[in-house]
């Protein structure tokens, strides 16, 4: 998988600040009818039901590595569909539809998840990178709290990457990008180790509904990335993690959240080392069921 890390005055503002009007608002942009009439008609309900009814709709449907693009420029890959994901794209577009209040906040959250805040929609300005740009980028621009350090297990980590970091990496021409756009710097994280969910059989279970669910390898000196996977927590009798995957049939589907911690037990050649986990958050009045 390509990579790409609150004060409720933050909250309230970040659509404002976020929303901004250069986004182009053409057939590129647009949700398609049906997923703006399926949004619309749980606008109501909580966070986590919304995300598990729109995302009910995609289960089945395949699994493709970078579907999204900018529809032009480094990558022409349309700016949306619904009917392919990876593991990011999923989540990205079931925020966004989840979060917006109408087909035009959709496209304005989608653009403020996917790209770095104040600036341009490109391809370099994509947060290509999860450790370095993502998961720090949504939470500062008030789209996601951390609440990793909140669970019981959860444990520190400290990354450190450098310019010879990337480019001794193997895997650097993955990315179309200048040496000076490459993140580095070292970094603390907090992360639920495996182990975490082997000692509290019912940790899986205070994992909050609706929560973001990154898979965190073991750091490398060698590595610039560590973040290989990502998924959400959606309401469901047991602990449930719904994702566009390759496991098995590569589609979006549902797994047991305990049986997908011990299948990253089984990872070998590049360990797992735990979850990070991510809490979407509101923003501002949303509409209502009237009386």
């Amino acid at each position: 998988m390509v990579q790409r890390t609150l004060i409720l005055v933050l909250i309230a503002l970040a659509p404002l600040v976020l929303a901004s009007s250069d986004i182009p608002y053409d057939s590129q942009w647009r949700t398609a009818p049906d997923m703006a009439s399926l949004a619309a008609s749980v606008r109501h309900e909580p966070l986590p039901i919304r995300l598990e009814t729109i995302t009910r709709a995609w289960l089945g449907r395949p699994y493709k590595d970078g579907p999204l693009g900018e529809a032009g420029g480094m990558d022409p890959d349309p700016v949306t569909r619904y009917d392919t994901f990876d593991c990011l794209t999923f989540v990205e577009e079931a925020l966004a539809l989840a979060l917006g209040n109408d087909p035009v906040d959709v496209a304005r959250v989608r653009r403020a998840l996917r790209y770095r805040s104040g600036g341009p929609v490109t391809y370099e300005n994509r947060r290509h990178f999860m450790l370095a740009e993502w998961i720090p980028g949504t939470i500062a621009d008030g789209w996601m709290r951390d609440v990793t350090p909140e669970l019981p297990g959860a444990k520190v980590l400290t990354q450190t990457v450098t310019a010879d970091t990337w480019s001794s990496w193997s895997r650097r021409s993955l990315f179309s990008l200048p040496d000076s756009r490459l993140p580095v710097g070292t970094r603390t994280l907090h992360h639920l180790p495996l182990r975490a969910f082997r000692d509290d059989p019912g940790l899986s279970a205070r994992i909050p509904d609706g929560a973001v669910l990154f898979t965190l390898r073991v750091l490398a000196p060698h590595l610039p990335i560590a973040i290989t996977h990502v998924g959400m927590k959606i309401p469901a009798e047991l602990p449930t993690m719904r994702h566009a995957t390759k496991i098995g049939k590569a589609q979006v589907k549902d797994h047991p959240l305990d049986w997908y911690l011990q299948n990253l037990e089984t990872y070998k050649s590049w360990p797992v080392a735990g979850l990070i986990v991510l809490e979407p958050l509101e923003y501002g009045p949303r509409p209502g069921r009237m009386p």
